[in-house]
């Protein structure tokens, strides 16, 4: 069945899903994040039994943007083989108020090919803007990021089903479908998790485009953190499996990764 996915609430600061409610993280701001500020969710990345790098996602903290309380994300994936290396990062500041993406920078190295690109997300206005570009482009209500999509997941409740996510910044790539396929127990060198898998798809480029074809293992408790991610490459499949997991400078032990 399809639906229309909407948080509804304004996690932050009226309370939450029961994710932002298990793990609520109080700055220098006076606001509370719906993520533990300082979590690390470490990753190796394989190809097939192959170990080619490594990825992170971060919650590196709050900050505001234009007047706006946010939290800072961060997703970093590095790696490759002797025939192709890949260098990743995308950041994201999304509003406490209202879970809609304010800033999103995407810096890639992939073959030795490189591309940037910075986006000013004004969705009071109603519009972003690409920086170096000189115009103003309509975005949606609610804007969201590659980035923001990933914590997106994390606080909205899902069940088995496609699921049509219109929120997407820019316009033409919407709707975003969420895909949630089915119930898994997944063993990962961070520990066993009950999962639910899903398949994430955004038209365009990137790791969760709908060319590479991604599948995302997610824990299915009050955290819904990321455990697994297949994602199609140019040269192949890579699999992050999450092996660590920390949090304000303090790992959590591996036993105690699963529920």
């Amino acid at each position: 069945m399809t639906r229309a996915l909407t948080l509804g609430v304004a996690l932050a600061l009226a309370g939450g899903s029961a994710a932002g409610q298990a793990n609520p993280a109080k700055g220098s701001l006076g606001v509370t994040s719906p993520f533990p500020i300082g979590e690390r969710l470490m990753y190796d990345a394989r190809f097939g039994p192959v170990t080619l790098g490594s990825a992170e996602m971060r919650v590196v903290g709050l900050d505001t943007i234009r007047g706006t309380p946010v939290v800072h994300v961060r997703f970093v994936i590095q790696g490759g083989t002797f025939f192709f290396r890949l260098d990743d990062r995308m950041d994201s500041w999304i509003a406490l108020s209202d879970t809609s993406s304010r800033r999103f920078t995407q810096d890639f190295d992939e073959r030795g090919k490189q591309r940037h690109a910075y986006y000013d997300i004004l969705p009071d206005s109603g519009y972003y803007r690409q920086r170096g570009v000189d115009s103003l482009v309509p975005t949606v209500k609610q804007p969201l990021d590659d980035a923001a999509f990933f914590y997106f997941v994390r606080t909205t409740p899902l069940d088995t089903g496609r699921h049509q996510v219109p929120r997407y910044f820019r316009p033409d790539r919407n709707p975003v479908i969420l895909d949630v396929q089915r119930r898994d127990t997944l063993d990962v060198p961070a520990g066993r998790f009950p999962c639910l898998v899903l398949q994430p798809i955004i038209k365009g480029r990137g790791i969760l485009a709908e060319a590479s074809n991604a599948r995302m293992w997610l824990s299915d408790d009050d955290r819904r953190i990321m455990v697994q991610l297949k994602s199609k490459f140019p040269f192949g499949v890579i699999t992050l499996r999450l092996i660590r997991i920390a949090s304000a400078g303090r790992e959590a032990a591996a036993e105690d990764g699963g529920r």
